[in-house]
């Protein structure tokens, strides 16, 4: 089965890997993404199809999912990856700073599930359908300064179990992934500490996203919906108590 995968943010970080990852699987993937040079990239180098395009732009990322309904006839998997932090005090994050955040990170995610839903609903609903939303660990836990970043990924939390209900009759299951610490930055140096203070011993790498994912995807496992599935090593189930 040759799935029609969509992923926004897909040039760099744990979204160039999913769109590797799929690749792959030998399934038909675009995706899009605000920096041209690395989309271009990537696209070349996984063979995938390109959209050039910021996600708070309502119209733009329509006119991109509805191209490739004209194209495809249906997408069968919408990764909603894209995501900013914009991580400041909160004496210092402006409202419309804010406004940015949520819009790159939540309301593009409605954008594209809602378009998922009209089409299905006005072309006759197919077997299969997936929607994944990437979410955050820090859904249920914080820094200061955060507070732009967490409320949207406490939104997708909400959205993808609301989701999974509004979606059913389209046969699409709705699940997020929450990844903990994931090593994305090639030029982060991580030290012995970062590691060992994880229970699994080490930090995370994009390939655990991107297996979750191919997991979440597989025809078999559709009784898997709604879910947000935590993966960080296991250090939102460890006790830390000061020294």
């Amino acid at each position: 089965m040759n799935r029609r995968i969509f992923i926004t943010g897909g040039a760099h970080g744990i979204g160039r890997g999913l769109v590797e990852a799929f690749c792959k699987q030998n399934d038909i993937v675009a995706f899009c993404d605000i920096d041209k040079q690395k989309g271009e990239d990537t696209a070349k180098k996984f063979g995938a199809k390109f959209f050039c395009l910021d996600v708070t732009n309502q119209k733009d990322l329509e006119n991109c999912i509805q191209s490739l309904f004209y194209e495809w006839n249906d997408i069968d998997v919408i990764i909603n990856n894209v995501g900013i932090g914009n991580f400041k005090p909160i004496t210092d994050i402006s409202v419309e700073e804010f406004d940015t955040v949520i819009n790159t990170n939540l309301r593009s995610a409605f954008i594209t599930s809602r378009l998922l839903a009209i089409h299905r609903k006005q072309n006759g609903n197919r077997k299969y359908g997936r929607i994944i939303n990437l979410c955050s660990s820090r859904y249920l836990m914080s820094e200061a300064g955060t507070e732009a970043y967490s409320a949207s990924k406490g939104g997708i939390y909400s959205l993808t179990h609301a989701l999974c209900i509004s979606l059913a009759p389209h046969n699409i299951t709705v699940n997020a992934i929450a990844p903990g610490w994931i090593h994305v930055n090639e030029n982060e140096i991580l030290r012995d500490e970062d590691h060992s203070f994880h229970p699994s011993g080490r930090v995370g790498i994009v390939e655990d996203i991107a297996n979750a994912a191919l997991f979440l995807c597989d025809s078999k496992n559709n009784f898997i919906n709604g879910q947000t599935i935590t993966i960080d090593g296991g250090v939102t189930r460890k006790m830390i108590y000061p020294e």
